[in-house]
């Protein structure tokens, strides 16, 4: 089955941003969003396999409106409710 973050094999509809500076973050808040996926990560509270999943199950149109980060932060929140961390 082909979920919106497969791309393999069809036309990316945006061009990839080749002027883009490199830089690791570019707001403060997708910092805090890699550094509570680290934790979460080694406390256990799930892996990478299920973090990859979760990304994968974001709905088409949210990941295609998402940044990078904002995917991230998705995931987390989705996995969050699942683990029943929050309501």
């Amino acid at each position: 089955m082909s979920r919106i973050h497969d791309v393999g094999g069809t036309d990316l509809t945006t061009p990839l941003d080749v002027n883009d500076d490199f830089a690791g973050f570019h707001h403060e808040w997708e910092a805090r969003v890699f550094a509570i996926n680290r934790v979460l990560l080694k406390a256990g509270v799930y892996n990478l396999d299920e973090f990859r999943y979760a990304t994968e199950r974001i709905e088409p149109e949210a990941y295609r409106n998402a940044s990078y980060y904002e995917r991230w932060l998705l995931a987390i929140e989705m996995l969050a409710r699942e683990k029943g961390l929050v309501p």
